[in-house]
């Protein structure tokens, strides 16, 4: 990589370590292996960066990211099927905002235990909305899904999250 271009390479993708990083550890749950994921994704993004064309780098940089923890997730055969219960998924009652219940009712523990049970798909969703702050169209950058997809995941989680955080508040064993 000639000096001019690692230099744009650093500028667009070192402000985002933190982002990626975070990522690759919701994804893969496990320290280590976020820390392997970053390294690869970062060595990915380095050898097609002649790919990015400027713009928002975090967005470029956290597919990347997602492209690379899948890939590991995959090798360790630990991906997990998105499955639809009914019972999850239709609690009828939303007038409980799963935000508010975490920070008002839980500590952070709950929070990140009932995160970390969410299936990879949508704990990614809820992680780059509610903790990277991204909006649902550079989610759906990201994940290389449609927007309508984004918000359906966004709104599953949630909702599995409202129902797990309110079962460990009480006690409750899920």
């Amino acid at each position: 990589m000639a000096p001019e271009e690692r230099g744009r390479f650093e500028q667009a993708t070192l402000p985002h370590l933190d982002a990626a990083y975070n990522l690759a550890q919701w994804l893969t749950k496990d320290q280590h292996a976020a820390e392997d994921v970053v390294q690869e994704a970062y060595y990915r993004a380095a050898r097609y960066f002649g790919s990015f064309r400027g713009g928002d780098g975090k967005a470029w940089l956290l597919s990347v990211v997602r492209r690379a923890a899948f890939d590991w997730l995959t090798k360790q055969r630990a991906q997990l099927a998105v499955a639809f219960n009914e019972d999850t998924h239709d609690r009828g009652d939303e007038s409980t905002n799963p935000e508010f219940l975490a920070f008002q009712k839980c500590d952070q523990a709950m929070v990140r235990k009932a995160l970390e049970e969410l299936p990879p798909q949508l704990r990614e969703a809820i992680v780059l909305r509610e903790l990277e702050g991204l909006s649902y169209q550079e989610i759906a950058t990201v994940t290389e899904v449609p927007i309508g997809t984004v918000m359906s995941r966004i709104a599953r989680g949630r909702q599995q999250l409202q129902v797990w955080l309110t079962a460990l508040s009480r006690g409750e064993v899920i």
